[in-house]
Formats: C-alpha cells, sequence, structure tokens
C-alpha cells in the first residue's frame, strides 16, 4: 500500500534532522518536487532520497532512479540464477525465459544509464528518445516475465513477482524522471 505522499512529507520533516541518510535541503526539495507526480510517489521518494550518489539536478535524478533499477534488476536476476529452480516443466521454462528477459531489462537499463551520462546538446533529443525506448523496453520485459507464469501456482511464481514489480514499479518512476528530464530539455546538466 503506497504511504499518501503528504504523509510521507511530514514524515520526512519529521525525521530530517535523525536521518543520516538525507541529503541536505535543496537536493530534498528537489527529490519531493521530482516525485510527487511519479507513478510510485513514495518509493520514488524512498529511494531517491537514501541514494547515496549526487541528487542535485533532474539529470542526476533521473541517472540515481535507472541506478536503482538496475540494482534491483541484478538482484532478481541472481535470485533467478541462483535460488529459484522451477517444479514443472511449465514452471522451469517460465523461469529460463525470466532470465532472458531480465537480462535484457539489465542491457537495456545499462545502455540507459550510459545515454543520461554522455548527453550533449546537440544530440540531446535523440538521446532522450534512447533513454525512454530503452527504459520503455525494460518495463515489456518485466511484464512478459510474470506472463510466462499464468497458469502457474505456487510459491516461486508469488516470490518472484513481488520482485519483479518492484523493479517494474522503479522502472516506471525511472522513466517518469527520464520524460522530466527531457521536458527539462536538459538544464542544469
Amino acid at each position: 500500500m503506497e504511504i499518501p505522499f503528504f504523509l510521507l512529507t511530514i514524515i520526512f520533516f519529521l525525521s530530517s534532522s535523525a536521518t543520516a541518510t538525507s541529503k541536505p535541503g535543496e537536493s530534498n526539495d528537489l527529490i519531493r518536487s521530482s516525485c510527487v507526480h511519479a507513478s510510485y510517489p513514495s518509493l520514488c521518494f524512498r529511494t531517491l532520497s537514501s541514494y547515496s550518489g549526487p541528487a542535485d539536478t533532474p539529470r542526476d535524478l533521473a541517472q540515481a532512479a535507472v541506478k536503482v533499477s538496475l540494482s534491483r534488476a541484478r538482484k532478481v536476476s541472481t535470485y533467478l540464477t541462483t535460488r529459484v529452480t522451477g517444479k514443472s516443466k511449465r514452471e522451469r521454462v517460465a523461469l529460463s525465459d525470466c532470465v532472458d528477459q531480465i537480462s535484457e531489462t539489465m542491457d537495456e537499463l545499462s545502455k540507459t544509464l550510459q545515454e543520461l551520462k554522455h548527453l550533449r546538446g546537440e544530440t540531446f533529443g535523440f538521446q532522450m528518445s534512447n533513454a525512454q525506448t530503452w527504459v520503455s523496453a525494460a518495463l515489456t520485459n518485466e511484464d512478459t516475465c510474470l506472463d510466462g507464469f499464468e497458469g502457474v501456482d505456487g510459491n516461486v511464481k508469488s516470490d518472484l513477482k513481488k520482485k519483479i514489480t518492484n523493479v517494474a514499479k522503479v522502472s516506471s518512476n525511472a522513466l517518469y524522471m527520464i520524460n522530466r528530464l527531457n521536458e527539462s530539455r536538459g538544464r542544469h546538466r
């Protein structure tokens, strides 16, 4: 269940003096104002305000959001390749397909991150289009992974659905941050 953003703001103000991971005021203001309209605002705020790298510009936030997505996708990939085995043939096939989908997701998020790190004025629009396309494709891969488990019951499906849904949520927020960066046309690069 998502915490309403206004409650998140109150919690932030009450805890900001005691939180070691908090950014200076301006960074948290940017994070808060940037996350307010994200698909998952409380998740956006939580993940970006605890991010250890820079978060001072829309570009920083877009990169941080993609890094969060990539990190979570890597964790799912590790989970899939080291800790999960399917019981039925159908489940094993779905898991194998999901490993491939998450691998593609990681590739697309990695390309996105590289594109965001090397933005140039003359190619900004093209680069942003690439980033938007790649993150959208990553979201599609995540959905496709879950689709493979249609008609399969059990703990593997349930556990994987939670993990993939989390990656999809942070990826959706990353796409939102990329769209915000595109709308700003790269100001504050």
